[in-house]
Order: structure tokens, then C-alpha cells, then sequence
């Protein structure tokens, strides 16, 4: 229960600062960006030097793919906030939703295991990840329904479902894709940062590989 109010205050602070960062201006948010990838990179390096530990060859090779990566990361995110600050609000909301539902459901059905890589996954919290990001559709058609008087067709809302649940999918395999790092280095957290959460990375591992994906939808089919 402590760890849970941990979480919540955790989480709430978060919200705060990433609304401050993406309301002010666009140079604020740059600035996160930049402050939030070097703090991924030292959590993820900490990782790769656990598992290869004295393999200096492998480590650098790691560690040069994952700053390309996170350098695209952050000209992407702000691509996408330039273009729409909506659309960088529903991917967000998205992958906050998937893994609200995946805690909720998985915490309150449990059931059997999703994978080895990360025991505390079940199918159960994985189809709540999948149910609750779809959440995110609501507030949009309220958003331009009945606060902005925009009547789009259903359609139009209809066509987010498919892309919510692939984002979710993205989202849940990000958070696979660092937990078989933690696995691999015999560690729970990959920091102590964010009390209840543990580090950055841990908060965000689902999406730091959606933004990205994201992107590329966008540039392939619309």
C-alpha cells in the first residue's frame, strides 16, 4: 500500500512537470527532452555495463545504438509537438491508459504469466493494457464533439482504435524489451529517481518506443 501512494504522488508530480514542459513553449520541452534522454542513457548504461561487465567492445556498441536512438527520440518528439501538441497528447495518453490498465487488471485478476521475462506480467494485464487504451478516444471526441464543435464522422474515431492497439502493443513490448535488460543485469530498477517507480526508464521504457513508432505510421500511411 505504501509503495502504491508512492506511485500515485509519483505520478501525479510527473504530470505536473510534463504539462508545465509542453504548454509553456517549445523550448522548455526541448530542454526535457534533451535532460530526460541523458538521464535515460546513464540508467540504460548502468544496465549494459552489468550484463558485459569487462566486454568494453560490446558496451560501446550498445551504448552507440542507444544514443542514435535516443537522439531520434527527441527530434521526433518534437517534430510531433511542433505539428500537433494533440497528437503528442493522445500518443502520451495512450501509453499512460496501457499501463494503468495493465497494473489494474493484471493487480486485480492476475492468472497466468505472460512471459518469463518479467514475472510481474500476466495476459490478464495485458489485455487490460490493450482495453484501456482506448480510453484516450473518448476525451478526443469530447475534446471536438463538444468543446470545439468540430462533427467529424465516426469514422474518423473509429480509424484511432486499430491505432491504439497497436500502440499499446509497442508499448507493452518497450516495457518487455527493458525488463529482459533487468533480467539480464539481475536488477529490479533500472534507477531510484522516481520513488515507487524506480528509475526513468522504468516509467517510460513503453514510450520511448512508441513515439517513434508513431512517427513512422505516419509517414507510411498518412
Amino acid at each position: 500500500m505504501n509503495n502504491l501512494y508512492q506511485r500515485i504522488i509519483t505520478s501525479a508530480v510527473l504530470l505536473f512537470m510534463l504539462s508545465i514542459s509542453l504548454f509553456y513553449n517549445q523550448y522548455v520541452w526541448l530542454f526535457v527532452l534533451i535532460l530526460g534522454s541523458l538521464v535515460l542513457f546513464i540508467e540504460f548504461n548502468n544496465l549494459v555495463k552489468k550484463i558485459w561487465k569487462k566486454k568494453s567492445t560490446t558496451i560501446i556498441s550498445v551504448n552507440f545504438f542507444s544514443i542514435i536512438f535516443l537522439i531520434l527520440l527527441i527530434f521526433v518528439a518534437y517534430d510531433i509537438y511542433s505539428r500537433s501538441l494533440i497528437a503528442l497528447l493522445l500518443i502520451i495518453s495512450i501509453c499512460i491508459f496501457s499501463d494503468i490498465g495493465g497494473y489494474i487488471v493484471g493487480n486485480l485478476i492476475g492468472g497466468r504469466k505472460l512471459t518469463k521475462i518479467s514475472p510481474n506480467k500476466t495476459i490478464s494485464g495485458s489485455i487490460g493494457s490493450f482495453g484501456f487504451s482506448l480510453v484516450p478516444i473518448i476525451f478526443i471526441w469530447f475534446y471536438y464533439e463538444y468543446l470545439n464543435n468540430f462533427n467529424y464522422s465516426e469514422n474518423v474515431y473509429l480509424k484511432l482504435i486499430p491505432i491504439s492497439l497497436f500502440l499499446s502493443l509497442v508499448c507493452q513490448l518497450g516495457d518487455l524489451f527493458i525488463s529482459y535488460f533487468k533480467r539480464k543485469a539481475k536488477v529490479d530498477d533500472t534507477g531510484s529517481i522516481l520513488p515507487g517507480h524506480g528509475g526513468l526508464l522504468d516509467r517510460i521504457d513503453g514510450v520511448i518506443f512508441v513515439i517513434p513508432a508513431t512517427y513512422i505510421i505516419d509517414k507510411i500511411f498518412f
